[in-house]
């Protein structure tokens, strides 16, 4: 990884200790402590992304890592990262909704094509989770059946749309072979 893909986030405390995380393809090396610009120790992975790196693309819903919106995937398994510590994430590659799309083109993924050929979202609050709780089923199993997409969706909670659509994108996708 070449220094200009790296980034430095720390604040004027001189930091108790470092996190280095690589996220969606880009190096941070952040400082941990409780002065202004660093990441307290209790700060949540979703947290760091939305407020710290301005990655608002993961959402925060229940806070309690029940509905799946702020699913993001690190080391490509679905985490929730309302649930998860920055502090954990040390030496860990992470991918959000923004880190798909394709990086030569700026097009997005066929999965995210899907979603949006399907009407697979309403409001689009929970789109992000539940596409990266996609991406890890399709990563690990290109060629799910529809089974096993309910299965792995089971944990992304949508009010607005009907679940039918999703599955119906998600299987759509795979028929792509992505």
């Amino acid at each position: 990884m070449t220094a200009d893909r790296v980034k430095r986030v720390r604040g004027k405390g001189g930091g108790m200790a470092g996190v280095q995380i690589t996220v969606n393809g880009r190096i941070y090396r952040l400082e941990v402590g409780s002065a202004f610009g660093e990441v307290d120790p209790a700060h949540t992975l979703a947290h760091t992304l939305r407020e710290t790196l301005g990655l608002t693309g993961t959402k925060v819903s229940c806070d309690h890592g029940a509905c799946g919106c702020c699913t993001v995937l690190m080391d490509d398994k679905p985490v929730l990262s309302c649930m998860t510590l920055t502090v954990e994430c040390d030496g860990k590659q992470i991918t959000t909704i923004e880190g798909l799309r394709d990086e030569e083109t700026g097009g997005l993924d066929p999965l995210q094509q899907a979603f949006i050929d399907h009407s697979a979202f309403q409001c689009g609050f929970c789109t992000p989770g539940i596409i990266m709780s996609a991406k890890a089923l399709l990563n690990e199993n290109p060629s799910p059946t529809e089974e096993q997409v309910k299965e792995a969706l089971a944990g992304n909670f949508c009010r607005c749309i009907s679940h039918y659509q999703v599955v119906r994108a998600v299987m759509a996708a795979a028929g792509q072979g992505r």
